[in-house]
Parts: structure tokens; C-alpha cells; sequence
């Protein structure tokens, strides 16, 4: 059957159609995908603004185009953090349905951490053991571990690149004294689940998911995406601790230049960097496998999962 996902992120909202079977990978057929930055489209009171309410509409609006024109047969529509903590994110939740027909799912941190850890478990499979998955997105960090395909501790932090950038480093050529406050804050925030996770047990595999992880690996030089998803990819602690003090002395023009840096996130990416390393230093990992999986995907399999499911009664 022919899904199609729209996921409303912190950053960019993306429209993917999806040829998907049980038992099978879901195959990407068409992607349709804006950086509206949502998290970074807010007032004093924590509340999207009317323009970025009104972009999301417009994207929502041609994502149900594109569905028509692609044959879609199933709409599965989602929204994370910059809807679920805007101070209005109920109100921008009713004009989207009222206006597009389109009722978003909201989904909890935790739901997105299980979702991921869902797709990066399908991905890497059972050989990987207890598995560790870390998560950067635009408003928040998921951490996810466990040993089946369900973890047994799922955290989100407001961690996200974006969220950070817009609260803690405002200036284009960040200020070093704000670039030293945020790392200790995120230090601290990832410091409250460490212990949650070392009960667990060691780990046998760590992997990192999302766009900011993928474009930090690049970065450090691992294969670009024209080499294609099953080229394996990973970051190394050591070459995203070589980075770090480069990009903070970078404006964001300098870093779009960067091999694999979009100039839509290069803005985020000292933050998402301080938040990768913190993250990698704290829980002791020399390097983390790059997962091609992610939310959607794991939206996508426990859609199929519920189609057998109900075949099968």
C-alpha cells in the first residue's frame, strides 16, 4: 500500500510517501519538505506566530495535494515538540483541521523516543543487543535503550539544536561566555537520565538518528548522502571534539560551507554539536553508528505491525 507521512517537527515539515507491506521495508517514493523552523517562530509568550501558523497551513494544505496526485491511501499526520510545547499549540492544532481537513497527532517526548527506537532496532536488528539511541531534534533530545523492540527507559530533554539556539545563542558569531553556559546546561540535563540508563546494564551498540547527527558525521567525514542509505556511517567523539571549538568561532554563513551542512540548519549546528559531544562524553562513547531510520519510519512499522495485527484476526 502507498502511506503517506506528514511529520510537523521542530524544523522542517516533511511530507513522505511511502510504498509499505508488512514484513517489508517501507521504500521511499516521493518527499515533499519545507524548513519552517517552527521552534524558532515564536513570540514572548512562547506561542507560534501567525506567520508560521499560516506557513504550516500552506505546507499541510500541498502535502494533501501531493497525496492525491501520488495515489496515497493512508495519511498518517504527526506533530512533535514545537506544536506540543507551543503555548498555543492547541489553537494551532484547530486551524490546521478546520482549514486543511487534517488532525495532527501530537505525540509525547517519550512517544518519540519509543517510535525511534522502534525503526533503529528494525534496522540494525537483534545482533545489536542492548541498544542505545540518541535523537537530536529541532526542539528536543530523545534517549531510548533497551535490549527488544520496545526500550526499557525512553527520555526527552529540551534539548533540541533549534530551541537552544533561539534561547541561548542569539548572536550570529556566538559569544563565548553563552557558549560556555550552554554547555553546562546541557551537561546538566543529560546528567538527570544517566543513571536511569546505566541500571540497564552495558551497552552492546550505540546508535544516533536525525538530521543534526547525520550532518555532524559528515562533517567529520563520513560518506555524503549521494553514496546512498546502507553506506555505513559513523561519529567519532574525538572528530566532533576537534570541531566544536572551530564552530563556535563561526558565523552561520561560514559553517553553510561546510561539507553536508545545510544552510537552512547551520545556525543550530554549534548547539546540536555541544549537545552530541555532551551526550557521547556522559554516557562514554567513543563513536555512534549513524541510523538511516527515524521517527517516521518507526511511525511507518507500527502502522504496518497494526495492519497484521488485524490480518491476522
Amino acid at each position: 500500500m502507498r502511506l503517506g507521512v506528514l511529520d510537523v517537527g521542530s524544523n522542517t515539515v516533511h511530507f513522505l510517501v511511502v510504498d509499505a507491506h508488512p514484513g517489508g521495508a517501507p521504500l521511499p517514493a516521493y518527499s515533499h519538505k519545507a524548513e519552517l523552523r517552527l521552534a524558532e517562530l515564536l513570540d514572548g509568550q512562547g506561542a507560534i506566530r501567525e506567520d508560521g501558523i499560516q506557513r504550516l497551513i500552506d505546507h499541510v494544505a500541498s502535502s494533501l495535494r501531493v497525496a492525491e496526485d501520488k495515489g496515497v491511501v493512508d495519511l498518517l499526520p504527526f506533530a512533535t515538540s514545537a506544536v506540543r510545547e507551543a503555548a498555543n499549540g492547541e489553537a494551532v492544532l484547530q486551524r490546521v483541521k478546520e482549514e486543511t481537513g487534517v488532525e495532527l497527532q501530537v505525540l509525547s517526548g517519550q512517544d518519540e523516543a519509543r517510535l525511534t527506537f522502534l525503526a533503529v532496532r528494525r534496522w540494525f536488528g537483534w545482533s545489536s543487543g542492548r541498544l542505545l539511541d540518541l535523537d537530536i531534534g529541532g526542539g528536543s533530545l530523545e534517549i531510548a535503550c533497551g535490549i527488544d523492540e520496545q526500550p526499557d527507559a525512553a527520555f526527552s530533554l529540551p534539548l533540541g539544536a533549534g530551541r537552544l539556539t533561539a534561547d541561548m545563542l542569539p548572536d550570529d558569531r556566538p559569544d563565548p561566555e553563552a557558549v560556555r553556559e550552554l554547555r553546562r546546561h546541557v551537561r546538566a540535563q543529560i546528567a538527570t537520565v544517566i543513571g536511569e540508563i546505566s541500571r540497564l546494564g552495558p551497552l552492546d551498540h550505540a546508535v544516533a538518528t536525525s538530521k543534526t547527527f547525520k550532518q555532524l558525521a559528515r562533517m567529520t567525514g563520513a560518506a555524503p548522502s549521494e553514496a546512498g542509505v546502507r553506506v555505513p556511517r559513523k561519529l567519532s567523539r574525538a572528530g566532533l571534539a576537534a570541531w566544536v571549538p572551530r564552530l563556535s568561532t563561526m558565523t552561520a554563513a561560514e559553517r553553510a560551507k561546510i561539507p553536508g551542512v545545510s544552510e537552512g540548519r547551520s545556525r543550530q549546528l554549534l548547539a546540536g554539536a555541544l549537545v552530541a559531544d555532551a551526550a557521547m562524553d556522559l554516557f562514554g562513547l567513543d563513536e555512534l553508528d549513524i541510523c538511516p531510520w527515524a521517527l517516521r519510519e518507526g511511525i511507518i512499522l507500527r502502522r504496518l505491525d497494526s495492519l497484521e495485527g488485524t490480518a491476522g484476526r
